[in-house]
């Protein structure tokens, strides 16, 4: 009911259906990915206003609800930094990951190259996701081709200039910006490298066990994401434009939950 006061204004208007229906509409596809003539049969509408209001209402709602996704600042980092990080990495203000979307196959072969993972096996989009200590996601970056490295879309996404002299980011090995985070005065803590060693040295061990214990917050927080359907599911085309909305939205309405992290 909140979500409905607080949004109705920002929602399209439709002769045929209240903002409450309007807005369950909405909610309904993103969590259950449901086809548009499904949507259309359950509201008793035409497929064409179903398509109509997703095209004008996911945009609005993810301007509505972007607030909800905050970078916090020192202090509150402090205050609410969980133990289990405190002790380890005292300076810790972001975990970050990256997760892609399965989207359907597309018809030009410039966007199809661009789309396609090696390490899915399959035409996606991606996405730079960041979380707090406590696991509210404080950033998440606008939609990337699946064949961009994480280390490319850290640098393209704007996620950099949120950071702070004296801050620490926690990554997994993929992500080659030690170099970009010293010009900003941070610093990067991922796992040691196993190429060309026998096996990792007993400190080693310990300091890849300690960022594992961190890290699987973020993953965690990825997937509660992938709870909403339409991120766990193959996206289909129509609604790939709207993709970044989309993330925003499940984002910002995964913040209203409870702590991952206590």
């Amino acid at each position: 009911m909140w979500l409905l006061s607080f949004c109705s204004l920002a929602l399209p208007s439709c002769k045929v259906l209240s903002p409450t229906c309007v807005l369950m509409c909405l909610i309904m596809k993103l969590r259950l990915n449901l086809q548009h003539q499904d949507l259309a049969y359950r509201f008793n509408v035409s497929v064409t206003t179903i398509s109509e209001m997703l095209n004008q209402g996911l945009p609005k709602l993810a301007e509505k609800l972007a607030f909800l996704i905050q970078w916090p600042d020192k202090d509150s980092l402090k205050r609410n930094m969980p133990n289990i990080i405190k002790i380890t990495y005292p300076k810790c203000v972001s975990i970050i990951d990256c997760f892609e979307v399965f989207i359907q196959r597309p018809g030009p072969l410039t966007a199809r190259a661009q789309t396609w993972s090696n390490y899915k096996h399959n035409n996606t989009i991606k996405f730079l996701v960041s979380i707090t200590p406590t696991g509210a996601i404080s950033y998440v970056s606008r939609a990337f081709g699946g064949r961009t490295s994480d280390t490319v879309i850290t640098q393209r996404s704007g996620y950099l200039d949120k950071l702070e002299y004296g801050d620490e980011v926690l990554a997994d090995r993929g992500f080659l910006i030690a170099e970009d985070l010293a010009n900003r005065n941070a610093t990067l803590v991922i796992p040691a490298f196993t190429r060309g060693k026998s096996q990792l040295s007993a400190r080693e061990v310990e300091q890849t066990r300690k960022i594992a214990n961190v890290r699987i917050h973020v993953e965690r927080a990825i997937e509660r994401l992938k709870n909403w359907n339409i991120l766990s599911s193959s996206m289909s085309m129509h609604m790939v434009p709207h993709s970044d909305s989309i993330v925003t939205i499940c984002s910002a309405l995964c913040n209203l939950q409870p702590k991952l992290v206590s």
